[in-house]
């Protein structure tokens, strides 16, 4: 057998194994990776993770910064929803995570310049931020 078709052969039996990972007939617990409570005044929800949950999406934050009169943020922590307006997810608690809309007012690099949204110091989601909007909305998981 060639070298691409080891290679090739190797790839299938590894997402064979994989997917049996995810199999319904699994044995293991179901662990609830992720729970949601819904604020009734702004209909946005708080999401708590998992510490698993959290290290499978590889969450990570940086601080949101001051910026003259305004504050900055990391692009990557920029959300964008459906209607196009800017969100970004803050990170109060260990774990906790909700959405908070922002004002962009520049974009430069990979920096974004904000006149409205969470104050300096703040931390926001910078890796897995599109995830928890994802969840946050009932995309992929069948909510």
């Amino acid at each position: 057998m060639t070298r691409h078709r080891w290679l090739i052969t190797g790839l299938a039996v590894a997402a064979l194994a994989l997917g049996a990972c995810n199999s319904p007939t699994s044995s293991a617990p179901k662990v609830e990776a992720i729970t949601m409570e819904e604020d009734e005044s702004s209909g946005l929800k708080t999401l708590t993770l998992s510490e698993k949950a959290a290290q499978r999406l590889g969450v990570e934050t940086a601080e949101v910064g001051a910026a003259g009169s305004g504050t900055s943020i990391p692009y990557a922590a920029i959300v964008y929803d459906a209607q196009g307006k800017t969100w970004t997810y803050v990170n109060e608690q260990p774990l906790v995570y909700k959405r908070a809309e922002i004002t962009v007012d520049d974009i430069s690099g990979d920096t974004a310049r904000l006149s409205a949204g969470p104050p300096a110091g703040t931390q926001v989601v910078t890796t897995g931020a599109a995830e928890l909007y994802g969840a946050e909305i009932g995309v992929g998981g069948g909510h």
